[in-house]
């Protein structure tokens, strides 16, 4: 465990979503010591093909919670709606103020190029919500908080232009990671034809070959993170 405990905060669009794309990540981290906090900006409850959306979104809060018990984290939901998810000063300073609340060391997050709105949505306003709690300027109830790492996850629904460049081993918890996916009635199928534990599952084996490990899950910086200045080569000194 390094000296100094971090916390993973990932924000995601639905109930889901955070815990398919870094699920892996986050119970790597809890089970070494450190602390997590999931946020769903939305339950994700205009799927179902026979519940109504707020018996639905009941039960997507309700999987939300058995997931982040499985994964050793915190949970947070905000109240608005999914497929309405909007980009506005209201909901930034609403994830702001979490964000000071909570005082997470690293955000996670959509990737913005994606075929949903709400994860675009997500992206955008995790970014905002981010530079917001961290200016002392902008007074609110708490402090300034500034969470200095931000990366974008890996999300079937946000391909476009996804080109991660992090690769974490998640061997050692993989089966965590499966058994919060499995708290979701749509992840097992009951709601979705789409083999969603399958596709993550599979994943997982496709970026672990490419890391040499077993399983992992990828991160990706943003654009222009990686630059680095100095008098040489990184890694090669004069």
């Amino acid at each position: 465990m390094s000296d100094r405990q971090h916390h993973i905060m990932v924000v995601g669009a639905h109930c889901g979503d955070a815990e398919v794309m870094a699920g892996g990540i986050v119970a790597k981290y809890t089970r070494n010591g450190h602390k997590a906090s999931i946020v769903h900006l939305t339950a994700g409850e205009k799927g179902h093909r026979t519940l109504p959306p707020e018996e639905y979104a009941e039960q997507k809060r309700r999987e939300a919670q058995a997931a982040a018990e499985v994964l050793g984290a915190d949970v947070y939901f905000l109240p608005y709606k999914d497929a309405e998810l909007p980009v506005n000063d209201e909901v930034i300073y609403q994830l702001a103020d979490l964000i000071r609340q909570v005082k997470p060391t690293i955000i996670l997050t959509h990737w913005k190029e994606s075929i949903h709105k709400d994860h675009t949505n997500t992206s955008l306003i995790a970014e905002d919500a981010r530079f917001y709690a961290a200016l002392p300027a902008i007074k609110r109830e708490l402090p300034a908080h500034g969470a200095w790492g931000f990366f974008y996850c890996e999300n079937w629904e946000d391909p476009y232009g996804y080109e991660p460049d992090i690769y974490v081993d998640i061997s050692e918890v993989f089966d965590v990671y499966v058994e919060a996916m499995q708290q979701y009635e749509l992840f097992r199928g009951g709601v979705s034809s789409f083999r969603y534990i399958d596709y993550y599952k599979a994943l997982a084996v496709m970026r672990g070959c490419l890391a040499n490990c077993q399983y992992a899950q990828t991160l990706m910086r943003p654009r222009g993170a990686n630059v680095q200045k100095g008098p040489a080569i990184p890694g090669y000194p004069l």
